[in-house]
């Protein structure tokens, strides 16, 4: 129990180190409704004919975020699936209200 605990706090502090660079870029695409997280663990488009600059923004990010977890994975004997499924689940707990989240049936709704 306490390893299933450290893993997740590990992954909780690894998704915080996520370079600022696009923190605030990203925290207004998710404001703005472009974006929002995915089941997946990654980001997603909520509006398909979004900007250039939001589907790069969402590829930057999901790239960074396979590199982290692929190394999460390693350091903790998960699979990638198993580290991004908790990282949706932390966040899920860390998205404002009015953004968007992918429910089970993979439509996008508003938390």
């Amino acid at each position: 129990m306490k390893k299933a605990i450290s893993k997740t706090l590990l992954l909780a502090c690894m998704l915080l180190l996520v370079p600022m660079s696009f923190a605030l870029t990203l925290q207004d695409a998710k404001n703005d409704g472009l974006v929002g997280e995915q089941r997946s663990g990654y980001i997603g488009l909520v509006v398909e004919s979004a900007p250039a600059e939001i589907v790069a923004l969402a590829r930057d990010v999901n790239n960074q975020r396979r590199e982290l977890y692929q190394k999460i994975a390693t350091q903790n004997n998960l699979t990638v699936e198993q580290v991004a499924a908790l990282a949706f689940e932390k966040a899920v707990e860390a998205t404002l209200a009015g953004q968007y989240l992918q429910n089970a049936a993979g439509s996008w709704v508003k938390k």
